[in-house]
């Protein structure tokens, strides 16, 4: 996850010399959404959730009460997908920015404040991870296609 997040942040850092350097800075000052997808193994999807709820999400809303994540929103099927397509949650995040998105912040200051017992987060998480399949992070380009124009 790591890797890609940094060849991710590689690519965008890369865009202004594509683009010119004039424009950089407005680039860099654009919030940068990520939408965040999980498959968890079928049957213990109300177990991962209650687990991300409880120890995840608290870490993420604080970041926003910190003025790192702008937004968030959370989605889930109604019905499934076939298990090839299948995907269980899409948690969306807006960052202020791609540098903030991609940096080296360390959340264990906030976990270590929010939950005393270290231990018993440090297991929970680790149940968390153990019922998830598949974890894909997904940067997107929101666009309300008002201003879109089809290129020849």
């Amino acid at each position: 996850m790591i890797a890609t997040r940094r060849a991710a942040l590689l690519a965008l850092l890369a865009a202004p010399l594509l683009l010119g350097a004039h424009r950089a800075p407005a680039l860099a000052a654009k919030p940068f959404t990520v939408e965040y997808l999980y498959k968890i193994r079928w049957g213990h999807q109300e177990e991962w959730m209650a687990l991300y709820k409880r120890n995840h999400y608290p870490i993420l809303v604080r970041q926003q009460q910190m003025g790192r994540i702008v937004r968030m929103s959370a989605v889930m099927p109604m019905n499934h997908a076939g298990e090839a397509d299948r995907w269980d949650l899409r948690f969306t995040i807006t960052w202020k920015d791609a540098e903030t998105a991609h940096d080296d912040f360390d959340s264990s200051v906030i976990a270590k404040e929010l939950y005393p017992d270290q231990a018993r987060f440090a297991a929970e998480e680790q149940r968390r991870f153990q019922l998830l399949e598949a974890h894909t992070d997904v940067p997107i380009v929101e666009d309300d296609l008002a201003t879109w124009k089809k290129t020849p």
